[in-house]
């Protein structure tokens, strides 16, 4: 009995997690700008993101916008054969997080 409800325990917490936590759908449903472009696919998507990222931890640090100070740009975690695209898609992202972050003036 005590298994049961600690799996049972453990079955709730998952679920509300996953009730709390949005998805990336949800959140461009709200963000529609932080959505990468369909043209993008696989390390270039996962770039833009993370260049979006990029750009609100600057404007939340209040650090000037600049591409080339972010390690992720610099130093990406993606094979060396993606690294290209990955930067390609990273600079997408951070610029468009830049200027609608600048449009609401949080840089």
């Amino acid at each position: 009995m005590k298994k049961l409800f600690s799996g049972l325990s453990i079955a709730a917490l998952a679920g509300a997690m996953l009730v709390a936590v949005p998805s990336t759908h949800s959140l461009y449903a709200q963000e529609p700008w932080a959505a990468p472009p369909p043209e993008l696919q696989g390390a270039q998507q996962q770039g833009f993101h993370d260049g979006i990222e990029g750009a609100r931890k600057d404007a939340e640090n209040h650090r000037p916008p600049n591409v080339e100070n972010r390690d992720e740009y610099r130093h990406p975690s993606v094979p060396h054969r993606d690294r290209r695209a990955y930067r390609d898609g990273f600079r997408r992202g951070y610029d468009v997080g830049v200027q609608h972050l600048m449009q609401h003036g949080r840089y």
